[in-house]
């Protein structure tokens, strides 16, 4: 896929994983079209790459404001030909002690979210495929928690299973509308997830800039090559000499 002037949409692009997939984008001469709950940090990725970056302040879980970014997105952008569901977060613990409101936030943003997203962008995107030939690019952020169960990230591994299920589906579902769908299953990243989850950081996490590279590295891929699953993990998650 060329990315020159291509328009993205990129959830959870205020940090982490997501801010370096927008900057990596923006590089390659995409209009990224950045959501997130944080104002402040989008308004200055807008203020540090100008009209490349255009700041989206949403909570993917509220149906009404995904639905007013997709209509913002069409009047000023005309298209989406790329996806980026990226927004997500843990809440770790025994599930005996894991309040329900914790297990409904993980499902909310991790799935729920990718589902509102999706939703509103495949219609574009099939309208694109009958203008174009070509409709456009889904690229869902899985987990490697979403294919191995650990004790104490239940609520986590239901989630991101649940990614992985959907995007299986989704895959077989709109590739002959010329949507490509991949899922990523990256391990650890040195985010501040591990943080906000209550966890301590594995001892040799993935680089965000190394996984947002492989991001890139699948929707470059020629138009009629689809990657639709790429499990990336660290090569000595404990040091190991």
């Amino acid at each position: 896929m060329t990315l020159t002037n291509a328009v993205a949409l990129v959830t959870g692009a205020s940090s982490g994983l997501g801010q370096e997939i927008s900057v990596q984008l923006i590089e390659a001469g995409v209009q990224v079209f950045g959501l997130a709950r944080s104002t402040e940090r989008l308004q200055a990725l807008h203020d540090t790459y100008g009209d490349a970056f255009i700041p989206c302040t949403a909570d993917v879980r509220d149906q009404d404001a995904i639905d007013a970014v997709f209509e913002t997105i069409q009047e000023e952008a005309g298209r989406l030909d790329i996806l980026i569901n990226n927004a997500g977060l843990g809440r770790f613990g025994p599930i005996d002690e894991m309040a329900v409101e914790d297990w409904d936030v993980q499902h909310d943003t991790n799935l729920r979210g990718l589902y509102l997203c999706t939703r509103a962008a495949v219609p574009m995107m099939r309208a694109q495929n009958e203008d174009k030939g070509f409709g456009g690019h889904i690229v869902n952020i899985a987990s490697i928690a979403g294919l191995i169960g650990n004790p104490n990230i239940s609520a986590y591994n239901a989630s991101k299973f649940g990614v992985r299920g959907f995007s299986q589906a989704l895959m077989k579902e709109v590739r002959g509308a010329g949507i490509r769908v991949s899922c990523l299953y990256p391990g650890s990243i040195e985010t501040d997830f591990f943080e906000r989850a209550g966890a301590d950081m594995t001892d040799n996490p993935l680089r965000a800039e190394d996984v947002a590279a492989t991001a890139m590295h699948v929707l470059k891929a020629p138009e009629n090559h689809l990657i639709s699953e790429v499990v990336v993990r660290p090569l000595r998650p404990r040091n190991d000499m």
